[in-house]
């Protein structure tokens, strides 16, 4: 189940953000400032935080650059909760290790929408129905599909790290030939076509679709 860690010293966002979460079957915690939520990352590893910017003690900017100071910390998608009207930089929350930021107050389907995008930007593809995953381990070359590794060779890794860095959008062959094989090397359109079969002979037929005459999708 994928966690989410909401950071903010008012008790009321606290209570409506983790309300509407835990109804889309998100596992939560809650912290009302930067110390709290520091040691709160250490014990409940989430997948994602949400930081208020403004808070006494410690504010948002410093608490992200503190948890990006420990290399744990490093895949844990970090989005700034800003007020309207709030001074807040932009710049300064990018520069400080923060992924993105959201606008509040903001509606709860959109919220929702929001923390999916920023999930599948790191490959944590989450279906709250049937709560299956799929998640890539770059070290170790394995993709993770319904809690179940596979072991794909490079080309087949780097194929199905870079369709699915952006779920739903269609690649042209073009675009995955330059990426995945490097532009000064000529490759035929069946080694792409073979490669793209092997793939779904492991991780199943739905996993990529072909879009006739223009390329490929990785469905999420």
């Amino acid at each position: 189940m994928t966690k989410i860690l909401i950071v903010d010293d008012d008790p009321d966002i606290l209570e409506f953000l983790s309300y509407n979460f835990k109804k889309n079957d998100y596992s939560v915690e809650v912290a009302e400032n930067g110390f709290e939520a520091i040691r709160k990352v250490d014990s409940f590893h989430p997948d994602l935080i949400l930081l208020d910017v403004m808070m006494p003690e410690m504010d948002g900017i410093e608490t992200c650059k503190r948890l990006r100071e420990n290399p744990a910390n490093e895949d844990i998608i970090i989005t700034f909760l800003t007020a309207r009207g709030e001074e807040y930089s932009q710049i300064a929350g990018y520069e400080s290790g923060a992924d993105d930021y959201i606008t509040k107050p903001i509606k709860p389907q959109v919220l929702m929408s929001k923390v999916k995008s920023l999930l599948r930007r790191k490959n944590i593809v989450t279906d709250e129905e049937n709560n299956k995953t799929f998640k890539i381990d770059e070290e170790r070359y394995i993709v993770v599909k319904d809690g179940k590794e596979y072991f794909l060779p490079k080309k087949e890794f780097e194929l199905v790290k870079f369709l699915s860095s952006q779920p739903e959008k269609v690649f042209k062959r073009e675009e995955i030939y330059d990426s995945v094989w490097g532009k000064n090397l000529f490759v035929g359109d069946r080694t792409l076509d073979v490669h793209i079969r092997k793939i779904r002979q492991k991780l199943g037929d739905d996993i990529i679709t072909t879009i006739k005459g223009i390329g490929y999708k990785f469905n999420a």
